[in-house]
């Protein structure tokens, strides 16, 4: 089921990851050019590059559900649904956890703001989406069978460090995101990969 599952996610650049089966599913949209309507929009925090109301706009309709935390939520329109860290809703048959998403060494992204990452449960796979994080010890709590992990450094962890992340959280799948649109490039991504050859099954997904 998780083959199953990974067939149908796609990256379209920087943190932009989407969903598309029976539900169409984004997570923070950002330069994105269009696509297939979004029955659910997920979004991490408010920073331009994951909150982009221009961007939600393309895939939005009337119909779509955005989940996100209170910052975002003021600057955007629709159906919204806030959650915090800790919680979780169903939305269209679709389990959402939010789990903490924050920064250990550097001030972008402080625990206080209560921005979010996301496991989203489809099909009985787990999805980890964390936004932009360091290498926290809440992941020592996460199971995912797929999870999406910030590999650029400077606003997220480094490779390195989301080599170690991947080490705990021991998916089936993990793809490195976050590179090649603000900071980061594709070496990141190779960089991660290489460090977890033998122990996590790293995928790196073409742009979209």
């Amino acid at each position: 089921m998780i083959e199953d599952v990974f067939k149908n996610l796609s990256w379209l650049g920087h943190d932009c990851i989407v969903y598309q089966d029976k539900i169409t599913l984004y997570f923070d949209p950002f330069e994105i050019s269009g696509g297939p309507p979004a029955d659910l929009i997920l979004i991490s925090h408010d920073h331009f590059d994951h909150c982009s109301p221009e961007d939600v706009k393309k895939v939005q309709t009337k119909d779509t559900v955005i989940v996100t935390e209170a910052d975002s939520a003021k600057k955007l329109s629709g159906k919204i649904e806030i959650i915090r860290p800790g919680e979780a809703k169903t939305v269209q048959g679709i389990i959402i956890e939010a789990v903490p998403s924050y920064n250990t060494n550097k001030d972008f992204h402080p625990k206080a703001n209560g921005w979010l990452g996301f496991v989203v449960t489809i099909k009985g796979v787990r999805l980890y989406h964390p936004g932009d994080t360091d290498f926290i010890p809440e992941m020592k709590t996460i199971k995912a069978d797929i999870a999406f992990l910030p590999v650029s450094g400077t606003y997220v962890m480094t490779a390195k460090e989301a080599v170690e992340a991947a080490k705990v959280l021991k998916p089936k799948i993990a793809v490195p995101m976050h590179y090649g649109a603000i900071v980061g490039s594709l070496d990141d991504a190779k960089e991660f990969k290489e460090g977890l050859k033998g122990t996590v099954d790293v995928r790196i997904l073409p742009k979209k």
